[in-house]
């Protein structure tokens, strides 16, 4: 009997980790791609799941995406390997695991935040349960064919990830993101090019346009008629137009291209919006995102005001 090509075969994707590190975020963000998507699944049940008389009863080749972790009923690391590697043999089927893991600091600042009790800590502080948790996951951790550590990521940068990873395109075609940002919350950490704005003159001064972000009229207009903007625009638009074509020759599949301000609200915001607009007009498709659009006022950190 001929084997199956890799395109009849059903996706199957494991998503867990470390609880607080994004995985429901990544589960919705699988859902919004297409993918049917279950959390909080006992995987001793994955096999019935999964049989190939139900499969093929309905014809149903949709990818799935299977959320778990150690508050699930039956959990248990190595049960879960010995599952995987089971399932690992059938030739209707492509399966991995995707475990996302986060800093101690920064998950127990996230516990704190949300005043959430850790599973494992019963009565004792955050990173108890942290450090137990940790510990049980580990050979799952080390056993995972995708591992996403979202210490630094915002929601939007786990989210983007998530597309990047697993959204579908056609034969050579390159995802490309623009990302605008500002400086002061720190840089984005997958981004391929950075182009630092700041050099532009800063609606923020203007008391009229401080209120406003680059996606208003008014603010466009300020920062197109600082005498810098138009020839570098030209060049960095020229500049992508180049690099792109020659970054999808060599086979890369990602492209994340991010505009740099001090809050990450006026100028960066703009010319992101310019650049991926330029970018359509060439035959792009990109994705744009504003980091720090919705973030509090820029004037607690823009730096001081120089007469």
């Amino acid at each position: 009997m001929p084997s199956e090509s890799s395109d009849d075969r059903q996706r199957i994707l494991l998503v867990t980790g470390m609880l607080g590190a994004g995985k429901t975020t990544a589960l919705r963000e699988l859902e919004d791609l297409g993918w049917e998507a279950i959390d909080n699944f006992p995987i001793r049940f994955l096999g019935r799941l999964i049989r190939p008389e139900l499969r093929n009863a309905d014809g149903d080749n949709a990818s799935l995406a299977i959320g778990f972790d150690c508050r699930t009923r039956g959990f248990a690391p190595e049960d879960v390997i010995a599952r995987v590697k089971h399932l690992g043999h059938r030739r209707d089927l492509v399966i991995s695991t995707m475990f996302l893991d986060c800093s101690d600091p920064e998950l127990e600042r996230r516990f704190n935040e949300t005043r959430r009790r850790h599973h494992l800590a019963q009565d004792m502080p955050v990173p108890f349960g942290i450090a137990a948790e940790r510990q049980l996951l580990e050979p799952l951790r080390n056993w995972a064919d995708i591992l996403i550590d979202t210490s630094h990521f915002s929601t939007h940068e786990l989210q983007q990830t998530i597309r990047q990873q697993f959204s579908r395109r056609g034969p050579g075609e390159m995802t490309v993101s623009v990302t605008s940002f500002g400086f002061a919350r720190g840089m984005p950490p997958v981004a391929d090019l950075v182009f630092d704005m700041r050099y532009l003159d800063n609606p923020h001064w203007d008391p009229d346009l401080r209120p406003l972000t680059g996606q208003d009229e008014a603010v466009g207009r300020h920062i197109a008629a600082d005498p810098g903007f138009e020839s570098s625009f030209e060049q960095i638009r020229a500049l992508l137009l180049d690099l792109l074509p020659r970054y999808s020759a060599q086979g890369k599949n990602y492209a994340n291209i991010a505009f740099g301000c001090t809050g990450g609200r006026h100028r960066s915001v703009y010319v992101a919006e310019r650049n991926a607009q330029a970018l359509r007009d060439a035959g792009f498709s990109p994705t744009v995102l504003h980091r720090n659009l919705g973030s509090r006022a820029a004037e607690l950190i823009e730096e001081p005001h120089q007469p």
